[in-house]
């Protein structure tokens, strides 16, 4: 079915997605997520982080969670691809929804299933997805998001909560791990003292979102991995709300780290704010990581906490 020749385009593949089918001199990777990036690079592959107007002789489609951009890919895969695009998609990613509205755009392969998903391929024309094309970023609250991000259609309620409890003067030298859109990075801007602010996001989408909300020359932006962030000195504050999925897979472990990671970046007498839902167990991981926790605000459904004095022993990531 692939073409002899010609560069192949695989869009959003998250790392550990085997892709040794494929001629790995002709693949070209996008992904904007940097963990999943990293990962392709390091395994030898070229990566991307946008297609741009490369035009590609195959193309396959890891369909991402967000409904807007896995039709924003597919119809990007169309528009810019002269042979098959393939789709390739678990059933709790919207596999079968997929393949039913694209049926009805033009002509699909025949479905092979395969473990918890399916595989199909298509050479449809591509202006029968033009309404599946991106929107560009768009205002929301007041400030600029993009269709997939996260907290994409407003102001996530447990960050609003959190910035309303962040003290009036929480130090010089900041860093936001998770930073999203920009939402509390803005936020804490508008307090006094502070020299300067990092953003570490590792969504380059969000972090592009990030460069328009929060324009404040005291701000710096960086696509990382927030659980392996080396900055050129340690903090004074950490503020965040970390993920707490991987995919449709919950992952505690993925808050975990980042609640090491603070730890690991925070100066001796420096702090921590963060939220979580309330259900998340991340209080051993706390007092293991500082000498001091304390829940400060919270709901029914979130909980806002400060931690101080980061132990210098402090676990690295975990692993779980």
């Amino acid at each position: 079915m692939l073409p002899e020749s010609g560069a192949i385009a695989v869009f959003l593949p998250v790392a550990g997605t085997d892709l040794s089918v494929l001629p790995k001199a002709r693949v070209q990777v996008i992904q904007p997520v940097f963990p999943d990036h990293d990962a392709f690079r390091a395994a030898g592959y070229t990566c991307r982080v946008r297609a741009g107007d490369t035009r590609f002789a195959a193309a396959l489609v890891c369909l991402p969670r967000a409904k807007a951009r896995a039709r924003a890919v597919i119809a990007q895969a169309m528009e810019l691809t002269d042979g098959p695009v393939i789709i390739d998609g678990a059933k709790t990613d919207g596999i079968d929804g997929i393949l039913k509205d694209m049926r009805k755009r033009g002509p699909v392969s025949a479905p092979l299933s395969k473990a918890h998903g399916k595989l199909f391929w298509t050479a449809a024309a591509p202006a029968a997805f033009a309404d599946w094309h991106e929107a560009p970023p768009h205002p929301v609250e007041g400030f600029v998001t993009a269709p997939g991000v996260f907290s994409a259609d407003g102001i996530d309620p447990a960050s609003r909560l959190l910035a309303e409890a962040l003290p009036a003067a929480p130090g010089r030298h900041l860093a936001d791990l998770g930073a999203g859109w920009g939402y509390l990075a803005a936020r804490l801007l508008e307090r006094d003292g502070i020299e300067r602010l990092d953003l570490v996001e590792a969504d380059h989408i969000a972090l592009d979102c990030a460069r328009q909300n929060v324009t404040d020359p005291r701000a710096q932006f960086h696509w990382a991995d927030a659980t392996r962030w080396a900055p050129d000195r340690k903090y004074d504050a950490v503020v965040m709300n970390p993920p707490f999925h991987t995919g449709r897979r919950a992952d505690q472990g993925l808050g975990r780290a980042f609640i090491q990671a603070a730890a690991r970046l925070l100066t001796p007498s420096g702090q921590l704010w963060m939220v979580a839902n309330r259900h998340l167990g991340y209080e051993a991981v706390l007092k293991d990581c500082f000498a001091g926790v304390e829940e400060i605000a919270g709901d029914t459904r979130f909980k806002v906490i400060h931690a101080t004095r980061p132990a210098r022993g402090a676990p690295q990531r975990a692993r779980d």
